[in-house]
């Protein structure tokens, strides 16, 4: 049986930033580090849930990165530091 998997299925896992590859995992300071300020950046609370029950908050961070002309808009979204999604949007 054969799988073929969409290109953009590896692509939403990593962003190059100059010769620097950011990957799901890593911190704010590493990507800000590789990749620079972001061009735009929203704070979202949310509920942290056990189940039914609310047992705290967390702080979602999504940081937009403008890249070159003709590539789509990097969106990275953090919680608690770390770099959970990258995806890709259209400017």
């Amino acid at each position: 049986m054969l799988f073929i998997l969409p290109t953009s299925a590896y692509a939403e896992d990593t962003l190059r930033c100059g010769s620097k590859i950011v990957r799901t995992g890593m911190t704010m300071e590493e990507v800000k580090q590789y990749c620079g300020d972001p061009s735009s950046t929203s704070i979202e609370e949310q509920d942290v849930r056990a189940g039914p029950r609310v047992v705290g908050k967390t702080e979602i961070h999504t940081w937009r990165y403008d890249r070159a002309s003709g590539q789509r808009t990097a969106v990275l979204v953090f919680d608690q530091q770390k770099l959970m999604s990258i995806s890709y949007e259209s400017k």
